[in-house]
């Protein structure tokens, strides 16, 4: 993972720079470089002159400038990045020409007032990248990654390269891994064979039965105390749900440790 992106104030509160120094901390280990993005609403050509939309680029490269000054780069490479209007649309743009291998979003205020985990730009974000994503809760502090939890309801992989984060953040810090498949109504016979890539990677395994994968998560995060949680976006199973809307709701699923999620379907 050489090109992380992060981008800032997704959101209303402050967790931006509580994030950025956890993204940086964990480029470091990696020896990859960040990008520190802040989107710019670039005024319609018919009605402003080239100077103008240039001086609002320059004010996002000042903003993203005061957040690095606030950080710790221990000398981790980090480029200021002013994306154009949507993010949406930009980033995948950015990536063709840089290929982004995480992207590190920040969940919603964890306020209990707040019933939102993922809001309306990091969601879609989570929905419609290919990109693998790396959701870091509230004022996180970044620490080694020695456990992993993966949670899978499918041990079939069909696309390349989608284990290709996990075994680069299990190797760099020399982290364990167990597996936990929750086995729900939709569980099919075939899902029991796991994949030969993903058996090497696993340190333990443990089955269980529950309503949903996230309840089946819940019950063995205690039990297992992980540094980070992984899953994989899917096109049914898990988040199919959360695919109907944008924003993704706590009472259907929340973190409070680093979730990382990976690219591409097991069994669509």
């Amino acid at each position: 993972m050489k090109n992380i992106l992060v981008p800032l104030g997704l959101s209303e509160n402050s967790v931006s720079i509580a994030r950025l120094q956890y993204v940086i901390d964990f480029a470091k280990e990696l020896g990859g470089t960040v990008y520190a993005v802040q989107v710019f609403k670039e005024l319609p050509r018919s009605g402003s002159l080239p100077s103008v939309n240039k001086t609002l680029k320059g004010i996002s490269v000042n903003t993203i400038e005061e957040k690095l000054n606030a950080v710790d780069k221990k000398g981790v490479t980090i480029i200021p990045l002013p994306l154009e209007n949507d993010l949406l649309e930009a980033i995948p743009e950015f990536n063709l020409k840089h290929s982004i291998d995480l992207i590190v979003l920040g969940p919603e205020s964890s306020d209990i007032k707040n019933p939102y985990f993922l809001g309306e730009t990091s969601g879609s974000l989570l929905k419609k990248t290919e990109i693998p994503v790396l959701i870091i809760p509230e004022n996180y502090a970044f620490k080694p990654i020695t456990k992993v939890l993966m949670a899978i309801k499918s041990g079939i992989i069909k696309k390349q390269n989608t284990l290709s984060p996990i075994i680069e953040i299990l190797n760099t810090f020399n982290a364990e891994m167990k597996l936990l498949q929750v086995k729900t109504s939709e569980f099919l016979p075939e899902d029991a064979e796991f994949q030969k890539d993903l058996a090497k990677l696993i340190s333990s395994f443990k089955s269980s039965e529950n309503g949903t994968l996230f309840q089946g998560v819940l019950e063995h995060l205690n039990e297992n105390y992980p540094d980070l949680l992984c899953v994989f976006r899917r096109k049914r199973g898990f988040f199919a749900k959360l695919w109907e809307e944008n924003t993704v709701l706590k009472k259907d699923f929340e973190s409070r440790i680093p979730l990382l999620v990976l690219k591409g379907a097991l069994r669509d």
